[in-house]
């Protein structure tokens, strides 16, 4: 069951780096000034970046602790 924790935590941190990229990429757009509208068409964008991201993270720590059970 170690392959299984192991993999889940890599899993578990390529959803981690896609909220990072998020969080940058608004974080990015706000110091640009853009307008209000353009802010938000942007964050509007990587919304569902955001939510894959959040989706691949909470499936890694499922296999992580689904291995911890099973191990």
């Amino acid at each position: 069951m170690d392959i299984l924790i192991w993999s889940g935590a890599a899993v578990s941190f390529a959803g981690l780096c896609g909220l990072v990229y998020c969080i940058l990429r608004v974080g990015k757009a706000r110091k640009a000034g853009l307008s209000d509208d353009a802010l938000r068409s942007e964050v509007q964008k990587v919304m569902p970046i955001n939510l894959g991201a959040l989706f691949v993270s909470v499936l890694g720590l499922m296999m992580v602790i689904l291995g911890i059970f099973l191990g």
